[in-house]
């Protein structure tokens, strides 16, 4: 909206509102802000930028978000967004939902204008807090006076208990008003508790002989991956992961059985474990990576449910609920002396099994692709994935080395995020990234090229294209359903990615995509590999 703004230039000494609120946030170790800006937050940028809080442009307030998400996983500081008002913070619904089903810890800031104002012009106006309320741990508004203790409140709303977005609504004339000087101070987040009371859960880990551990989102973090360790070394028991927890044990370590979430072939085969199992540890664990058939899929085996924070999800019983520091209620429970466990060997049975569904079947397709690029890529790759067909093969195909090495939107399961994410990855680390995305995922965010051509960023994308949204159709074709809406034209996506600043080339075979990864790992900037692949690929894969 075209609304008179003053001068700022004439007071750059000046504390303004919006210093104060960015001020926080960079000692919150806030380092980036992603999102495009418009003329209610231009003090915003301003004062970002002056606190050492460098402000980068994204092509769509989507993808901004996934970038802000990106720089949480890589340096452990909340992801921040900043958008203008009305259709630009409207824009960012998608990722803000996602940030809150996938444990994010999101900061959204828009500009607004006076509510007084509001009741007489309208134009782009909108309720943003009654709009992000039902997606968003909290919402706030600033005042002058509280902008900084807003920026608090929304810090440690946002990494509190299970981790999510938080929305802060700046009014201009809060952002723009020349403030007191206040010293910047950072209240610590209080850090989650271990109950005292753990006498049942550790009697029913002493009992046990056939324990296994199934670990969800909740559990990553350096402590996490740790205290898992330790776990399973002093059990014996087996590990099974959600798609969001690979790689917090190497799946190279033979107590990994493997990963489940959205695979009915990958439950058939671990099933039977959790049957003969007499203890199920679920770490961390929370069934909103999960297909609708782990419903109740424990049976009468006793359960153990640690938690960060509880929520009534209806999806699984439990024998005992744990709330509280997730890795260090594991350490508590961890038996002194290390027990013998399976003696028939099972674990390695299914472990073997689950390996060998998912191994690449014919000398072209999906599988072959995935196999490929894991030979090529750095070891130590981090990889994210698109909403789609191809990611629930990816998933249980590709091999992590270690948390958050493969990084994808499980509880939302929104498309666009891929490109994005990998994007703020590699802005963060300055290393190549690896993003994995159907063609029409990429083509919802096509202009996110251009992001990463201007940034220089090495990020090599590659497009599963069919010229199909395979797993709709695949679900029509089950249910019997004609077909409509899934089919799309073919798009010169190698093409594209050269007009928009970078190296794109399409591939048919495995040793063209073993040449044209080795080549994209070694180039600067980014590239677009289009791996063409049959229309029903997907068959029978996952």
């Amino acid at each position: 909206m075209n609304q008179p703004s003053r001068d700022l230039s004439a007071t750059a000494r000046t504390v303004t509102g919006a210093d104060l609120l960015a001020r926080r946030l960079a000692a919150a170790g806030i380092r980036t802000a992603f999102g495009i800006p418009g003329g209610e937050v231009l003090a915003l940028v301003d004062a970002l930028e002056r606190a050492g809080i460098r402000f980068v442009l994204a092509r769509h307030e989507n993808a901004a978000g996934f970038m802000a998400e990106a720089q949480w996983h890589a340096t452990g500081a909340p992801g921040l967004l900043v958008a203008t008002l009305g259709p630009g913070i409207a824009n960012a619904v998608n990722v803000i939902a996602n940030a809150l089903q996938d444990r994010v810890p999101l900061i959204a800031i828009a500009g607004s204008i006076a509510e007084g104002e509001a009741e007489t012009y309208t134009h782009q106006v909108m309720d943003h807090r009654a709009l992000f309320a039902s997606v968003t741990k909290a919402t706030f508004r600033a005042a002058s006076g509280t902008e900084d203790l807003v920026a608090d409140k929304a810090i440690a709303k946002a990494l509190r208990g299970r981790p999510g977005p938080v929305y802060i609504d700046l009014p201009v004339a809060v952002a723009e008003a020349v403030a007191a000087e206040r010293p910047v101070v950072v209240n610590p987040v209080p850090a989650p508790g271990i109950p005292a009371d753990l006498d049942r859960a550790c009697a029913l880990v002493a009992a046990a002989r056939r324990p296994l551990v199934l670990a969800g989102l909740d559990m990553i973090s350096p402590a996490g991956a740790a205290a898992l360790d330790r776990f399973l070394t002093a059990t014996a028991a087996p590990l099974l992961t959600t798609y969001k927890a690979k790689g917090l044990v190497p799946e190279s370590d033979p107590r990994v059985v493997g990963a489940v979430g959205l695979s009915p072939i990958a439950d058939r085969i671990v099933r039977p474990l959790l049957d003969e199992a007499d203890l199920i540890v679920l770490a961390g664990y929370d069934p909103i990576e999960m297909r609708a058939g782990w419903r109740d899929p424990f049976g009468a085996v006793p359960v153990i449910d640690i938690v960060a924070e509880a929520l009534p999800h209806g999806m699984h019983r439990a024998d005992v609920v744990i709330e509280g520091d997730v890795a260090g209620i594991l350490e508590r429970l961890t038996p002194a002396t290390p027990v013998a466990s399976w003696p028939g060997g099972e674990p390695a049975a299914v472990r073997g099994e689950l390996r060998a569904a998912f191994r690449p079947k014919g000398d072209w397709g999906p599988g072959v692709v995935f196999e490929t690029l894991r030979a090529v890529a750095p070891a130590d790759v981090v990889a994210t994935a698109d909403s789609g067909a191809h990611r629930i093969l990816l998933s249980q195909a590709w091999s992590c080395p270690a948390p958050r090495s493969l990084i994808q939107s499980t509880g939302f399961c929104t498309m666009g995020c891929a490109v994005p994410l990998a994007a703020g990855l590699a802005f963060a680390s300055g290393r190549a990234t690896l993003a994995f995305v159907g063609d029409a995922g990429l083509e919802m965010g096509l202009g996110e090229l251009a992001t990463l051509r201007d940034l220089a960023l090495p990020v090599v994308v590659v497009v599963l294209a069919d010229d199909s949204l395979s797993l709709i159709e695949m679900k029509q074709r089950r249910s019997g359903l004609a077909n409509a809406g899934v089919d799309f034209g073919r798009s010169d996506l190698a093409m594209a990615a050269r007009a928009l600043g970078g190296h794109g080339v399409e591939v048919a075979d495995r040793e063209t995509l073993d040449r044209e990864a080795r080549a994209a790992f070694a180039r600067p900037g980014f590239t677009v590999i289009v791996a063409r692949i049959d229309r029903r690929a997907y068959d029978g894969a996952f």
